[in-house]
């Protein structure tokens, strides 16, 4: 036994108490810088530009929308092209068809009266993809896009995507709670059906291609997406319309350290973050930093499906298991013992915590109740739009 027990206690208890919390720069300063997105699109298609704040590491709120700003595409000529604010941050202007022969800034009066203004930019325009494809490797579907320029000149890529599928409910319900005039339980109309829905999701990585070390401008089976062969996105048909964008060398070196920074950090052996030398200022205050590289010419894009029966192997996917979707009887008279009864309806079917899905009682006789499920189980709408999407087709 030591001579001196209390001394480690002592030591143990002195150490404990000399940790102080470090909290970094990143974390603690209160920054709120603009963040510009989007593209100054030349071509046949609106131009779509989404201005946001930074917000704190440790802040609750996600995102930080700059609304009621002024936001304009300016020529090199002077001519100005105004977008008008569609909400959420977000800022647009239909087909602008601009000429290459000329250069284009995007200029931002801030509610504020902060100025910023983006470089002029050179019009680069994407030369048209080939083609989009699959291929099914071990248990997952990847996607590929393949795409040239005969002038040799592209060289740098830049794409984003959309995904669309088709998902179905659980259950299929003819029935939906009406809460006017008063609660009650109606029948579901055709258009109200909330069945067979379209969820849609966009990319979430940053996909690069460049053709720098090779002789001829030609991406081949480039792959922008790798999906589960299980995923409910191929239980019917699945859609992804591909973009693709053609990048100046500045423009790709911003992108790729972005996707350093981004998605390729974490262990001791990955690239250090660095600073990103974007291509925006702040024209009120010089010194003030403003995150997002602005891009100018027309976008390429290609629609591609896949059909369930199109795959090696016959995919079939439900949203939930059985185990998830339980169906529970609620009656507007329901015994609790001893003689007593609770209406079980406003309770759990007016409230909107459970769905009817199928109508109690005799037949040609008063309803009685309802069986019923959990939302999920029942409305589509939950994760996509019950609305066939216009590019749609079968």
């Amino acid at each position: 036994m030591p001579k001196y027990p209390q001394a480690g206690y002592l030591l143990l208890f002195a150490l404990l108490c000399c940790k102080k919390p470090y909290n970094p720069p990143a974390i603690t300063n209160n920054a709120n810088y603009l963040v510009v997105e989007g593209v100054i699109n030349t071509g046949n298609d609106s131009t779509i530009i989404k201005l946001s704040r930074t917000v704190q590491i440790s802040s609750v709120v996600t995102a930080n929308p700059e609304l009621n700003a002024s936001v304009s595409v300016v020529s090199s000529t002077s001519a100005v092209y105004p977008l008008t604010e569609r909400g959420k941050g977000y800022y647009a202007a239909p087909a602008l068809n601009l000429s290459a022969a000329n250069t284009y800034s995007l200029k931002i009066v801030t509610s504020g009266g902060k100025v910023y203004q983006s470089d002029f930019l050179a019009v680069k325009n994407s030369p048209p993809i080939d083609s989009v494809n699959y291929i099914v490797k071990g248990s997952n579907v990847q996607i590929n896009v393949n795409t040239h320029d005969p002038a040799n000149k592209t060289i740098y890529y830049r794409w984003d995507y959309v995904e669309t599928y088709i998902i179905h409910s659980y259950y299929d319900s003819d029935l939906k709670l009406q809460t006017v005039p008063f609660d009650t339980v109606v029948v579901r109309t055709p258009p109200d059906q909330v069945f067979v829905c379209w969820p849609s999701d966009t990319s979430s990585t940053i996909l690069l291609g460049s053709t720098s070390k090779l002789k001829q401008d030609v991406i081949s089976q480039s792959k922008i997406a790798s999906i589960p062969l299980n995923s409910d996105k191929f239980a019917f048909r699945y859609s992804i319309n591909v973009k693709q964008y053609a990048l100046t060398p500045d423009a790709y070196s911003y992108w790729q350290l972005l996707k350093t920074n981004t998605e390729q950090l974490g262990s001791i052996f990955d690239a250090q973050p660095s600073q990103l030398p974007g291509n925006i200022h702040c024209i009120t205050t010089p010194s003030e930093p403003v995150i997002g590289y602005l891009s100018a010419g027309a976008i390429s894009q290609l629609r591609f499906y896949i059909n369930n029966s199109d795959l090696p192997t016959v995919v079939t996917v439900v949203p939930l298991s059985t185990d998830g979707c339980l169906v529970q009887t609620f009656l507007f008279r329901d015994s609790i013992g001893f003689g007593e009864y609770v209406n079980d309806i406003p309770i759990w079917i007016y409230s909107g915590r459970q769905y009817p899905i199928k109508t109690l009682g005799p037949s040609g006789g008063p309803i009685t109740g309802y069986d019923a499920t959990d939302p999920f189980c029942v409305d589509c709408r939950l994760r996509g739009t019950n609305k066939q999407p216009a590019f749609w087709t079968n």
